[in-house]
């Protein structure tokens, strides 16, 4: 697939039937659910290209609550120190009781990610929600601002503040779609999901949105993702779920191994459910952590499958490790590997570069005599070497696959850790050698 092609895509991103993402199918508007007490609008302000979608306002009823994980990079970008800030703020004054002081709207740009512009970017993500504040007649500390795009660059304010009036006068509840496009780059489709489930028999809703293809690594990658409840959940709670859901979904993705300055993932409970949760240990949390958890495992693996020029999803999941931690410093050294990944690009059953990529994670004490590797159903290495019975043709079958399980047993304890990554192609490089024209 050409730039000109993913350039394309962007101005038209719907318009994606011939370029798909592995498996994954493009989501419909009428599957996204609204979510009461949230609005979605657009702007084409010309950010950075003309005529595409890349200004998105969320605004907030009163009473919601918002909580967020971000880059951990040291270059994370001005957007990023402020939306910090001003949640920051929320909590020292709402705690478990939020109300009008609390956030009331999201502003998102892309095609420019106001990351490495010093104080200069401080002032300009400042200026836009001054902007916005202005319009929606509340304080500036109540906007989260966020953007997407080139690096070191200067943010075109004038163009972002001229098309907020735009983006609040097309503002619904069921604009899910629209936004999802909004927030795209190179990315070939939008990424959508909703779910719903039960609580204390009350009909409960959840929908988000991701973004992402490129500079993707766990500790948050280069993707902006935003979920939301109709559920009421206090301030605090709020913060230990987004946590939760971020590290069993967008920590464990990994497409290229480079880890953003704009990663953000934001969870929103609107409260419009006669729902409300206030305690980390009740049953009511646990339920609506774990569809959130869902949800969020959902739109991170709609990222993987549509990595920059991938043609393979793959699952790494190692088991029988002494810690998750040692298991997921194994599946990254596995999933970040070129050789590795190349490897699953050309079909090509080169499976001692796996265990090369076991052996260099820096598990200092690991017992390779005891390591068994599977390729999907095929047993590859047994006890550390070439299974006997392994046959090349096996192995040839299951990487012709779209869809590939890395399965590897440590065979020195309980812990196991899953992450989900994709295959490295001649378009990744192509895409990356031409972003910026």
């Amino acid at each position: 697939m050409s730039v000109r092609q993913r350039q394309e895509i962007q101005a038209v991103p719907r318009a994606v039937g011939v370029i798909m993402a592995v498996d994954l199918p493009i989501p419909l508007a009428a599957d996204l659910k609204p979510i009461p007490g949230i609005k979605l609008g657009f702007a084409k302000a010309g950010v950075r290209k003309p005529d595409r979608k890349d200004v998105l306002v969320m605004t907030l009823a009163p009473g919601a609550t918002v909580a967020g994980v971000f880059t951990t990079n040291r270059f994370c970008a001005a957007p990023v120190q402020v939306c910090k800030a001003h949640l920051d703020g929320v909590q020292a004054c709402a705690l478990n009781t939020p109300g009008d002081d609390g956030i009331r709207a999201l502003l998102i740009n892309t095609g420019n990610a106001n990351a490495g512009t010093g104080q200069t970017g401080l002032a300009d993500a400042n200026a836009t929600c001054d902007a916005l504040a202005a319009l929606l007649g509340c304080e500036a500390a109540q906007i989260l601002p966020f953007s997407t795009g080139v690096i070191l660059e200067p943010l075109p304010v004038s163009r972002i503040t001229a098309g907020l009036p735009a983006a609040l006068a097309n503002q619904k509840e069921d604009n899910w779609l629209a936004a999802a496009e909004t927030i795209m780059t190179t990315d070939t489709q939008p990424k959508a999901a909703s779910r719903t489930v039960i609580i204390d028999g009350e009909t409960i809703t959840l929908t988000g949105i991701s973004k992402g293809a490129g500079m993707i690594r766990p500790n948050m990658a280069t993707m902006l993702g935003y979920l939301a409840t109709d559920a009421g959940v206090a301030q605090l709670v709020l913060e230990q779920m987004v946590k939760q859901a971020a590290d069993a979904s967008f920590n464990c993705i990994t497409i290229d191994g480079d880890t953003s300055t704009n990663d953000s993932f934001m969870l929103i409970a609107t409260g419009a459910a006669r729902l409300s949760i206030t305690e980390v240990t009740s049953p009511q949390y646990k339920i609506l952590a774990e569809a959130v958890i869902s949800l969020s495992q959902e739109l991170a693996q709609m990222i993987v499958r549509d990595g920059e020029g991938a043609t393979k999803f793959i699952t790494i999941t190692v088991q029988e490790g002494a810690s998750v931690e040692e298991c997921r410093k194994i599946a990254y050294s596995i999933g970040h590997s070129p050789l590795v990944k190349t490897a699953f690009f050309a079909s090509d059953p080169n499976l001692g570069r796996i265990l090369a990529a076991i052996g260099y994670a820096g598990v200092d004490d690991l017992d390779v005599s005891k390591i068994d590797l599977y390729l999907d159903d095929v047993w590859v290495a047994k006890e550390g070497g070439r299974n006997p019975n392994y046959q090349e043709a096996d192995g040839q079958r299951v990487m012709r696959q779209n869809a590939i399980t890395v399965l590897v047993r440590l065979g020195r304890g309980e812990h196991d850790a899953t992450i989900w990554t994709c295959d490295l192609s001649h378009d990744y490089v192509t895409i990356n050698a031409d972003y910026r024209s």
